[in-house]
């Protein structure tokens, strides 16, 4: 398989590891609504992920000019990953959130694909988020333009994949999301991103 699509495999595991509000909302579209309804969640979740790569991609090739943008590009996206690291180290654990009579009415109003799409892309995070994955793949020089779309065609594809698998079992782990183990899964997420913005900072640094 090709080394970059294992690569964007391997990023999308990592986000799809985040619990965060796109988490608590499959869960509980899948069980308030149903597969389907939290299937069609996931669908403006990917579709707003989408639009994200394709902003902050293009963005990020058009300022590649500039002098010094390539070192400047690793470590501020390097500090950002850091940055979403440390935020998941110190994160305290909060309760399951649960879904009061009013807000299940305003939920079934809507469409389930603007309510993906809409709690995804307002979040701040998000953007940040996809402005570093797009300054981390300008920085491969190794990458040609079938392996940058093949990278990012992994990550979306996963995390789809993950999040109807997600909404599929919601019911059958449900006992399993646990403050005990959203403390762990936040440390090693945490970590990891950590590790991440590390090493696109050292090879900034390399430049």
């Amino acid at each position: 398989m090709n080394q970059a699509l294992l690569e964007g495999v391997s990023m999308g595991l990592l986000l799809s590891a985040m619990i965060g509000p796109v988490f608590f909302t499959l869960i509980q579209s899948s069980l308030e609504n149903g597969f389907r309804y939290a299937t069609m969640v996931a669908l403006g979740i990917l579709c707003s992920d989408t639009l994200y790569v394709v902003l902050t991609f293009f963005g990020i090739k058009f300022l590649a000019t500039a002098t010094y943008f390539e070192s400047v590009l690793g470590y501020v996206g390097g500090a950002i990953l850091i940055g979403f690291g440390i935020s998941y180290l110190v994160k305290r654990q909060t309760a399951k959130p649960e879904l009061s009579v009013e807000e299940v009415r305003r939920a079934k109003k809507r469409s389930a694909f603007f309510k993906g799409f809409s709690i995804n892309g307002i979040n701040p995070f998000v953007l940040l988020f996809w402005i570093s994955i797009a300054s981390l793949v300008h920085l491969k020089e190794s990458f040609g333009s079938l392996d940058v779309w093949l990278y990012f065609t992994g990550i979306l594809l996963t995390v789809f994949s993950i999040d109807l698998t997600k909404a599929y079992i919601a019911k059958r782990l449900s006992h399993f999301v646990t403050p005990k183990f959203m403390f762990w899964l936040n440390k090693t997420v945490g970590v990891a991103m950590i590790g991440f913005g590390i090493r696109l900072i050292w090879f900034a640094f390399g430049k």
